[in-house]
């Protein structure tokens, strides 16, 4: 398949890459392309604003947590029938899982999806070393094809002339050059920018910021042109694939809103493959669960910033603690486990698990290696996977809890719970395209 694609990159983080890429994103879909965003690495958040710049849901491409083989293909699911792809990368071009090379790296995925690369360089405290940085990085792994240079931050007209002056003999074309200036109102918190579900009005008028900016200062033909030169890709596009019954499945709740925005847009699609009426519903506002409920999937957010209203809502706390209590299965990832606990921050939760969560002044972050530790409406005893952790809570288990997983790499611990047989609750962040039978798992145990 052939989709014109660039993989927008940059030395470190902190460079503006989200701000090009959104803005990038944003200015083709205005010049009336059909954009399909994406961004590497397993990051909720960033995705959020491709999905407004875009309208398309933001997706993810994450070689650790799906495998490399799978890149290719999730990216021709997310982008078919689009007229380009603009990839986000993550952190500095090669950087990657720790002590694993170029995995998950941006350069990774690059090569994966043999895209040409823009690196969005901030040229805010230099004016011909940025030649050597560029080259350096252009020159580093022959397989990267870096074609091109944004240049952010740059101070006056005659900052730019010695910037563009200094690359004239680099090898790599300069196709933007976006000023310096005020910050765009993009809060951030302790786990990086607030989600566009918590701020939508305020994040309307960023990307359109960010796309201002990219038209004011970039070559958007050439940047189109460069996105087309991207040769076909010989993978086939993924798919959901499932049983499609003919009559109607489960009704699967998942849990929505400003507390709870972190999920991949493929579970919902894999959940539907696998026969489920997947609803969407709000634990800050609904005080009910959606009628005729029978599983339940509790993804990541921020729970810990609505921990009075998560507890006031005691009428649907009560309903999920009901609903477990039936036998139900329920998949509960990080803020959903914190959720489930007895209680948070000192505030009554749910009390489906034997345990109490607060938050701490230490993050956990990074990827993991598990193997599940007991039969759970997610996995069997024995079943490997990988995931990914990214929180600043902690949570005190009672005595004799069973653990979902027990981690094999970076360290060997054992976390989560699995409690009654069908409660799985984890802080573990699992990409289910990369975990094939998550998904058609807890459908059939919500059927049963």
């Amino acid at each position: 398949m052939s989709v014109p694609r660039l993989v927008v990159a940059a030395p470190a983080s902190g460079s503006g890459k989200t701000t090009v890429a959104t803005g990038l994103m944003r200015a083709f879909a205005d010049a009336g392309l059909a954009v399909s965003p994406h961004k590497v690495g397993p990051d909720y958040i960033d995705p959020g604003y491709h999905a407004l710049a875009t309208g398309r849901p933001g997706r993810n491409l994450d070689a650790y947590l799906c495998g490399p083989e799978r890149v290719a293909p999730l990216f021709l699911h997310g982008a078919a029938g689009c007229d380009i792809a603009v990839v986000e990368g993550v952190m500095g071009l090669f950087d990657g899982a720790a002590g694993q090379g170029e995995m998950a790296s941006t350069a990774h995925v690059a090569k994966l999806l043999r895209a040409p690369v823009v690196l969005v360089v901030d040229a805010s405290s230099q004016s011909r070393s940025v030649a050597a940085l560029v080259h350096g990085f252009a020159s580093w792994d022959p397989e990267v094809r870096v074609a091109g240079v944004i240049l952010n931050k740059v101070a006056s007209d005659r900052h730019e002339d010695l910037l563009r002056e200094a690359l004239g003999g680099a090898g790599v074309p300069v196709l933007g050059a976006v000023r310096r200036a005020g910050a765009v109102h993009t809060p951030s918190r302790h786990l990086g920018l607030v989600p566009v579900a918590e701020r939508h009005a305020d994040a309307v008028d960023a990307v359109a910021e960010f796309a201002a900016r990219v038209r004011q200062g970039c070559d958007l033909e050439a940047l189109l042109a460069l996105a087309r030169s991207a040769p076909p890709l010989a993978e086939e596009a993924w798919s959901a694939t499932g049983p499609h019954p003919g009559t109607k499945g489960p009704v699967v709740a998942v849990a929505g809103g400003a507390a709870f925005t972190f999920s991949y847009a493929e579970h919902t699609e894999l959940l539907t493959a696998a026969g489920a009426q997947v609803v969407t519903f709000d634990p800050l506002r609904d005080e009910s669960l959606p009628d005729g409920t029978r599983a339940l999937v509790i993804g990541g957010g921020f729970p810990e910033m609505y921990a009075a209203e998560l507890s006031a809502n005691e009428p649907l706390r009560k309903a999920v603690a009901e609903l477990a209590r039936s036998g139900a299965p329920i998949a509960a990832e990080c803020a959903g486990l914190l959720y489930l606990a007895r209680s948070l921050d000192g505030r009554p939760m749910c009390g489906v698990l034997p345990a109490d969560a607060r938050m701490s002044e230490r993050l956990t972050l990074g990827y993991r290696e598990a193997v599940a530790v007991a039969d759970s409406p997610l996995a069997a005893a024995g079943t490997r996977v990988r995931g990914h952790e990214f929180h600043r809570t902690v949570i005190e288990p009672a005595a004799g809890a069973t653990p979902a997983w027990g981690f094999t790499h970076p360290r060997r611990q054992v976390e989560g719970f699995v409690h009654g047989g069908t409660v799985h609750a984890s802080y573990l962040h699992v990409h289910w395209a990369g975990a094939p039978g998550t998904a058609a798992r807890l459908v059939a145990a919500a059927r049963a």
